[in-house]
């Protein structure tokens, strides 16, 4: 089995994970490994039935079309195996010639090293562990592959830590040992980069030299919204089966918004702007492995309980590592909440080649004048930064200010007025 080609803009994969243990029998089209782009993560099928057999690594960089792994025809005991043994040397043939190619010196030297590495590492879910603990992880011997310390050796070693002392004196001291092995715990970890990851940190670097950004904020009473969601958020998921978020008004927000004032929605191709006559709203959400910004398409045409679908089924793909590159390419504009954790206020950065984001932050119940009194209101802070090559000042605040208006107003988002 080789790498299948992912996308057109994709020469190499980093073997992530197996799911399956060399030597296992697997099903035809039963997932063995993932492998991780700089744009997503795959699932690798098995091609046949049979017994595998592992060629490439956990971590090893591979091209398009390099030997994963050899399935042999038969079961795991080694039947079919004298049928099938050139196949497997065939393919370690092709794997050697394959790493000819691409292997360069400091993926060699990584090579080398891999297996000391390994040894006596803890995967992340161990290391979390064992710095919780305070347990250190040369006193462990690691069952994982090439020597790698579990997450179950982890919390082995941790239940094994915690003997019950027979004196008084003796739990005093097992305490004291274990209070300074954590305050004095000097330990460091390496991770390395994922190519998501790398991906995420070339492209904000590049946005911020390349584009003339721009942040402009304003505020907007919830009280609104949040009376109709009170309202008729029961019957909504009765109705539809889906919960009534915030994330629909302001998708729906947006786009009357981003009609009428298009350039927001527009982006720069060399010498010329693009603008689109339709919405494709890119959502981001904090995925596992980083963050990623699917897209729901034609927005702009979408109703409430539409919208609100779209969201949950992407973000569900999204957690689970299931959103596949025809998902997170395009998109006209971008939403983020970075109220979801906490933020009170930021300056989200564009996502290129886009030419603006909006970003939501939490809901703070502040004192505001209304009408010439002061009353408590549920406010946010919203933030629109902008490319200001395309969009000026009178585009970015009209934009912003419709937006507040329709948030502010729900029954407009309904008569479009």
């Amino acid at each position: 089995m080789k790498v299948p080609a992912v996308g057109e803009s994709i020469s190499e994969v980093i073997l992530s994970q197996w799911l399956k243990q060399d030597g296992d029998y697997v099903e035809m089209d039963e997932v063995v490994a993932e492998l991780e782009s700089d744009k997503a993560t795959f699932e690798l099928p098995a091609e046949k039935a049979g017994t595998l057999k592992i060629v490439a690594q956990e971590g090893d960089t591979l091209a398009i079309g390099a030997v994963v792994c050899v399935i042999e025809e038969g079961d795991a005991s080694g039947k079919g195996k004298d049928d099938t043994e050139p196949t497997a040397k065939d393919a370690e043939t092709a794997q050697k010639s394959e790493e000819k190619e691409v292997v360069t010196p400091e993926k060699a030297t990584e090579k080398e090293a891999k297996t000391s590495y390994a040894s006596g590492t803890p995967s992340p879910a161990a290391a979390k562990i064992l710095d919780e603990k305070g347990a250190n992880a040369k006193d462990i011997k690691g069952t994982g592959r090439d020597g790698r310390i579990t997450k179950d050796d982890a919390q082995k070693a941790h239940a094994g830590t915690e003997k019950p002392a027979t004196q008084a004196g003796g739990m005093e001291s097992a305490a004291l040992t274990q209070a300074k092995a954590v305050t004095g715990a000097r330990e460091e970890r390496r991770e390395r980069m994922s190519s998501l990851r790398k991906t995420i940190s070339k492209r904000l670097v590049t946005v911020k030299n390349e584009t003339a950004m721009l942040t402009t904020f304003n505020e907007v009473d919830m009280k609104p919204i949040m009376d109709l969601r009170n309202k008729y958020k029961e019957k909504f998921k009765e109705k539809h089966g889906v919960g009534l978020g915030f994330m629909s008004f302001f998708t729906k927000a947006v786009c009357q918004a981003l009609q009428e004032w298009p350039s927001v929605n527009a982006r720069i191709e060399e010498n010329e702007f693009v603008y689109s006559d339709f919405v494709d709203i890119s959502i981001a959400v904090s995925a596992p492995k980083g963050l990623v910004v699917p897209i729901i398409r034609n927005a702009e045409s979408l109703s409430l309980h539409e919208i609100e679908k779209a969201v949950v089924d992407l973000a569900t793909k999204a957690r689970n590592n299931k959103l596949t590159i025809e998902e997170m390419t395009g998109g006209t504009f971008t939403i983020t909440n970075g109220g979801v954790f906490g933020s009170m206020m930021s300056t989200p950065i564009i996502n290129a080649p886009q030419s603006a984001i909006l970003g939501m932050h939490n809901i703070i119940e502040r004192p505001v004048v209304v009408n010439g009194e002061i009353v408590i209101r549920p406010m946010m802070y919203v933030a629109l930064s902008y490319d200001h090559r395309i969009i000026d000042g009178r585009e970015s605040v009209g934009f912003l200010v419709r937006v507040k208006q329709l948030l502010e107003d729900p029954a407009r988002l309904i008569l479009e007025v």
